[in-house]
């Protein structure tokens, strides 16, 4: 597999880069544990921000926190009102 790096791809090595300085490893062997790592570490985000023990302004900090360029987490605030 090839990633191109050319022209408007420019910023792929970057990133590939510092992924093999974060993983201290070659570039595909980083690519290769960040595609591991991601869909796992995405999931558990998921999971924390579905959580009923945080409030609304702590999933929502914890959502921008873990935001990226690419992966944007969001939450949403439901309101019930019960009439009897």
């Amino acid at each position: 597999m090839r990633i191109r790096t050319d022209g408007d791809y420019a910023y792929r090595e970057d990133a590939i880069q510092r992924a093999a300085d974060f993983y201290d490893c070659n570039k595909t062997k980083a690519v290769v544990s960040a595609c591991e790592d991601v869909p796992r570490l995405v999931a558990a985000a998921r999971q924390i921000l579905e959580r009923d023990d945080l409030t609304y302004e702590q999933r929502r900090e914890i959502a921008e926190t873990l935001s990226t360029r690419v992966t944007n987490f969001g939450v949403e605030q439901t309101v019930t009102v019960d009439r009897d």
